[in-house]
């Protein structure tokens, strides 16, 4: 039988083929199947690892404490954590004056607040979450940038 080219109206998939292609599946399946199948967990485990250590590196977490940031609101929430973190470090300071301590303060109440909101519309309508995160970042951004301030950075 001689080979020749498929025009472009042919299936490459013709009920023949399929029906000897899963004739060939059914008899060397059984055998192929526990040989291969550990290797097949083992990468998609490190895919998953990857995938994950990529997300950690993007929210700026340690990937111990990537699933609390979790969900639509995980980076806003991660970017919260962080700039808590930062606060705490600004009132621990020796030099830190009374109007950082004031500050510390305030903006300590400001982020859990900002923290229940975007909590809270996690279960919201796209629309309004979106608006809920876009108000909540700009808050978010004005902190940081007088906490930058307030740390001589």
């Amino acid at each position: 039988m001689a080979l020749r080219k498929r025009t472009k109206d042919e299936p490459r998939l013709t009920p023949k083929k399929a029906k000897n292609a899963l004739a060939v599946v059914k008899i060397i399946g059984p055998a192929v199947v526990p040989v291969v199948a550990p290797y097949v967990v083992r990468a998609l485990g490190e895919v998953r690892d990857r995938y994950d250590r990529a997300r950690a590196h993007r929210l700026g977490v340690p990937i111990e404490e990537l699933a609390r940031y979790s969900g639509r609101g995980g980076a806003l929430h991660a970017r919260i954590g962080g700039a808590a973190e930062a606060i705490a470090d600004l009132r621990k300071r020796s030099d830190a004056t009374a109007d950082d301590q004031t500050f510390a303060n305030r903006a300590e109440t400001t982020l859990r607040q900002l923290a229940s909101a975007v909590r809270a519309a996690e279960r919201m309508p796209t629309a309004r979450r979106k608006a809920v995160h876009r108000a909540a970042a700009t808050e978010l951004d004005q902190i940081e940038e007088r906490l930058l301030q307030r740390l001589g950075v």
